[in-house]
């Protein structure tokens, strides 16, 4: 568990209550605790005051009362405790472990407890509330996962995704397949498939749409091959094979 343990133990920084204006800096390590402050002042007789730096040993500072008043008045009495522990050898492994490993451990818990240990750290906070650990209790909870949930989750994230009903994920998902589709339809640049292959299917229907030897009657060949290209553009989202377009009546277009 040693291994857990950087160089630096904590480490916190950040301005003196008011009305100080002066900037500090409070590191604990291994061996030592380290102190710095920086003057930071309006008056001209502060301007070339140079920055400051006090360090004891961890045993030195826990006999050090001065020094840990400073350190609870700038940072507050829950720092001071922190580092008290810390100086006493109570080093918090837990804290410490690389993420996917506490993601791992979250999933053993029930949601109640992963909420209270989101209010224990920043780091637990964050993590309790990623999108890592929201798609791990998706995948735990729900097992095989579709492509669409996953791009659902992807526009909603895998929190709100957790607390959908399965009922309503259908919903939205089928709301994305038709707006996939309308985009489909709105491209200019995209052939209508519906529309070919219905009247691929009706001859007379296309027959009646265009006179008999106007310059626009599509020659057989030349029908067959803009509809293979319409299946290719289109993806052939209606599931006909490319050179496997036929009329009613059997006969091949080649």
């Amino acid at each position: 568990m040693s291994t857990l343990l950087g160089k630096s133990l904590f480490e916190v920084s950040g301005q003196g209550p008011a009305p100080n204006k002066d900037f500090f800096q409070f590191s604990v390590t291994k061996t030592e605790v380290i102190w710095r402050w920086w003057k930071i002042s309006l008056r001209s007789d502060g301007r070339n005051t140079k920055p400051g730096e006090l360090r004891e040993s961890h045993n030195d500072y826990l006999d050090d009362s001065l020094f840990q008043s400073q350190v609870s008045v700038v940072f507050g009495p829950r720092i001071l405790q922190y580092s008290q522990a810390l100086c006493q050898g109570h080093y918090d492994y837990l804290e410490r472990l690389p993420d996917p490993l506490l993601l791992h451990i979250l999933t053993h818990l029930e949601l109640e407890d992963v909420a209270r240990l989101g209010h224990t750290s920043h780091r637990f906070r964050k993590l309790c509330r990623s999108e890592e650990f929201w798609e791990q209790a998706v995948r735990g909870h729900c097992g095989a996962v579709s492509a669409e949930v996953e791009a659902l989750a992807l526009e909603l994230g895998w929190k709100s995704v957790f607390f959908t009903s399965k009922l309503q994920l259908q919903k939205q998902i089928s709301r994305r397949r038709k707006r996939s589709q309308k985009l489909l339809c709105t491209d200019p640049e995209r052939c209508d498939v519906d529309t070919m292959v219905e009247r691929s299917e009706d001859p007379e229907s296309h027959a009646a749409d265009i006179e008999p030897g106007s310059e626009s009657d599509p020659e057989p060949e030349q029908l067959c091959t803009d509809m293979q290209r319409c299946g290719v553009i289109a993806g052939q989202g209606r599931g006909v094979a490319q050179g496997d377009w036929s009329s009613d009546s059997g006969s091949s277009l080649k």
